[in-house]
């Protein structure tokens, strides 16, 4: 019963919140309301994976339900940011699929697996993956959303949407600043896999590290274009665009097949 009423909770507060985000485009006074509201879908969802954690001894690491815990983590990175900038408005994208990808997983869970009962570097590979894709998740979003941005102010006169949103200088900051929040951890994922995986053949990941190798390759390129060129704009955009579809492809991708395709 406990797990019904905090996943219900969660969800019900991360679309009241995105409700009120699309109301209040023009209104600042929905804007506390809408965070608090976001404050206590994070806080919901967190309580609602504890449980489930400590009532399976472990997290389950399926498709669903670690989707779930990635999409709780991207919404607590965007809800952080707001404290700074005022760029609740990724929320309309980032809270409805925290809400379904917990729905989801509280509908298909899989089975448990320990992570205490892994190696450091076991561990260590995982956290710094979910936190990575996290933080590389909310740059994408942002990407699209400066994409649009930028589209919309050379129309006379822009949308209330594009109006309501910081400058686009604040929003490419705030995309570098994840960016390279994201390829640290990204690093680490990486450097971690390769002490720990020893048959790379055997355990079907030679396309995620291919992927991932290609996306942290992206990456690094942009944001050292950035700093020796002055990379920004439609560059960047494109770059973070492709480099998270990569990634996308590496993390989910291969789990979409071999869980729900190939059933292995």
């Amino acid at each position: 019963m406990i797990f019904f009423v905090t996943a219900t909770l969660s969800i019900c507060t991360y679309l009241a919140s995105t409700a009120l985000i699309v109301r209040g485009f023009a209104r600042s006074r929905y804007r506390s309301t809408a965070l608090l509201l976001a404050w206590l879908g994070v806080a919901s969802h967190t309580a609602y994976t504890v449980q489930t954690m400590l009532q399976n001894t472990g997290f389950s690491f399926s498709f669903f339900s670690t989707a779930s815990l990635i999409s709780m983590i991207v919404a607590l990175l965007l809800l952080l940011a707001t404290i700074k900038k005022p760029v609740e408005k990724l929320g309309i994208a980032v809270f409805p699929i925290a809400a379904l990808m917990l729905g989801l997983a509280y509908n298909f869970d899989g089975t448990t697996q320990r992570l205490a009962n892994e190696s450091w570097a076991m561990s260590s590979h995982v956290l710094s993956s979910i936190i990575a894709f996290s933080l590389l998740n909310i740059a994408a979003l942002q990407a699209v959303l400066l994409a649009v941005q930028d589209q919309q102010l050379k129309s006379h006169p822009p949308k209330r949407f594009i109006q309501s949103l910081p400058s686009l200088q604040a929003m490419e900051s705030l995309l570098f600043q994840m960016l390279t929040a994201g390829l640290f951890f990204l690093t680490l994922s990486l450097l971690s896999g390769f002490f720990f995986i020893d048959d790379l053949f055997a355990q079907h990941l030679v396309h995620k590290t291919v992927l991932s190798l290609l996306a942290w390759v992206i990456f690094s390129a942009l944001l050292l274009g950035r700093s020796l060129y002055g990379w920004r704009g439609r560059t960047a955009m494109r770059w973070t665009v492709s480099g998270f579809g990569l990634l996308l492809l590496a993390y989910f991708g291969s789990k979409l097949v071999l869980k729900l395709i190939l059933h292995r």
